[in-house]
């Protein structure tokens, strides 16, 4: 399965031939026995492809990828148990291959300048690494949910003291020793929080959910760290030594689902107040794109079938909503963009800002079906000094991006 660095690694190709190739298989149930339906479709795909990059005279590199990604289709199978991603470009020795959730919306072949990230990143939100930790009075069970694959990672048992025959003169031993046992009980719920707040610093997982019986979880929650609590997701009810994987699959995906819908409904009400306000919000493709620029976004919201041209600079990079044909910033010309929303995953996954893919919200529409939230606001700031540009000959006037703020952190 594909990790956060391979992510930022893919995020940060760029190929100015055009020749980097994207290429998703959804696996299908096959049609005959021979399961030859996904080769043949790859084969269509990668036949229109090169059709397109021969067009541009590009297609030396491109064709030797297409024709190694047809090959590799004649061995895939539609068992829907894994779908496929692989990222190429032979003109730069650059080749990866990664199984994925069989969740794709599709089988897609695309070449472009950069590499087709929006299906994995639609992935990536609905499969988050997820820590699940199982807990009674003496035992744990940590697994880890990444990519619909759960993995039991840890088993942590303290064995609890024995107590004697009987309670001794007047009580006074047995109280002693269940004393005792709740000591021993109480150290290991602060072991087992301990070890929660190391692997959230480690980055083991992103979230965690706990799985346990009501009656221990007053106790147990009380010994987590603040920065633990923040990171839990929701719990339910669990028997540590009875719980099937699949029962703690299906109940740590339901609660993410469940908070994962509360949080995006609750960050496009904060974000649309934000941006009425001229607070810490935006909305419409314009703004966002300036504050993406000035690295003033904490949480981007994409509507889920958002689609919008833009134009990028050959020279400096920068995304413009206005199809102009000079950039405001440097001169250069500009090139056209046919998905903006694809084009700024690039900058979402190296700068790790937080996205959300919106569905079915009416409110959400109204706006645009785009919209950030901001960590602050450089116009607001009294210490960010405005930058602006000389003047353009696209425009015949001074133009430049207000706020732009030199030596800003990528966050």
């Amino acid at each position: 399965m594909i990790t956060r660095e391979q992510i930022n690694e893919l995020a940060q190709f760029e190929d100015n031939t055009s020749c980097a190739l994207s290429f998703y298989f959804q696996p299908a149930p096959p049609r005959n026995k021979a399961h030859k339906g996904e080769a043949i479709l790859t084969k269509d795909l990668a036949r229109d492809a090169l059709r397109q990059v021969e067009t541009q005279g590009k297609n030396e590199s491109a064709r030797s990828d297409l024709d190694r990604i047809v090959q590799l289709s004649r061995d895939l199978r539609g068992n829907g148990v894994h779908a496929k991603a692989v990222f190429a470009c032979s003109a730069q020795g650059f080749w990866r291959e990664y199984d994925l959730p069989a969740q794709l919306s599709g089988t897609q072949l695309l070449i472009n300048r950069h590499f087709l990230l929006k299906p994995l990143a639609q992935l990536l939100g609905s499969f988050p690494n997820l820590g699940v930790v199982l807990v009674d009075r003496h035992r744990a069970r940590v697994f880890e949910l990444r990519l619909g694959e759960l993995t039991e990672r840890e088993g942590l048992f303290h064995s609890l003291s024995r107590r004697g025959r009987g309670d001794g003169f007047a009580g006074y031993d047995g109280g002693h020793a269940q004393r005792r046992v709740e000591d021993e009980a109480l150290h290991h719920y602060k072991f087992v929080a301990d070890f929660i707040k190391d692997a959230l610093d480690k980055g083991m997982f992103e979230k965690w959910v706990l799985g346990c019986q009501e009656i221990h979880r007053p106790q147990i929650e009380a010994q987590l760290h603040s920065y633990a609590s923040q990171k839990l997701l929701g719990r339910f009810s669990a028997e540590v030594a009875h719980a099937s994987a699949e029962e703690v699959r299906a109940n740590a995906e339901r609660i993410f689902v469940e908070s994962q819908e509360k949080r995006c409904e609750e960050l496009v009400r904060e974000t649309i107040d934000q941006a009425r306000g001229n607070g810490r919000g935006v909305t419409g493709l314009r703004r966002v794109l300036r504050s993406l620029e000035s690295g003033e976004v904490q949480t981007l919201l994409l509507g889920q079938n958002y689609h919008s041209q833009a134009v990028e600079c050959a020279g400096c990079g920068h995304l413009d909503a206005h199809l102009i044909s000079f950039c405001p910033v440097c001169g250069r010309e500009t090139r056209q963009v046919v998905d903006v929303a694809e084009a700024i995953l690039p900058t979402v996954i190296r700068r790790n800002i937080e996205l959300f893919y919106v569905k079915d919200n009416a409110e959400f529409d109204k706006i645009g079906n785009v919209a950030a939230l901001l960590r602050f606001r450089s116009e607001q700031n009294k210490n960010v000094r405005s930058v602006f540009q000389a003047p353009n000959p696209a425009y015949g006037r001074k133009e430049g991006l207000v706020g732009r703020y030199r030596g800003l952190a990528s966050g």
